[in-house]
């Protein structure tokens, strides 16, 4: 498995994630096409949020991080939000 979180924060992140929350329907069936889907977290942070995205392989979290970008191109651009600062690897334990 593969997995990739962003980190969104800065200017426009708390906005971003009170959108997301009031449309954490779209979110989740947008998601829920991700190639391999396993797992996804939406987190609020003090100052803004991470999403957790577990897929079977590299190119299902790939997929994650361009349908997310899509999303925040076609839905939230106007919040102005900065791009999240990505990190992805190898999933060595995963619980459920």
């Amino acid at each position: 498995m593969h997995a990739v979180v962003r980190t969104y924060s800065g200017e426009g992140a708390k906005e971003l994630f009170d959108l997301l929350e009031k449309r954490k329907s779209d979110v989740e069936s947008l998601i829920r096409t991700v190639k391999g889907f396993v797992s996804y977290s939406l987190v609020r942070t003090a100052d803004g949020g991470i999403s957790v995205t577990v897929c079977q392989d590299k190119a299902g979290a790939d997929d994650s991080v361009q349908k997310a970008k899509d999303w925040i191109g076609g839905n939230a651009s106007n919040i102005g939000a900065s791009a999240p600062k990505v990190s992805e690897g190898s999933v060595i334990l995963h619980l459920k």
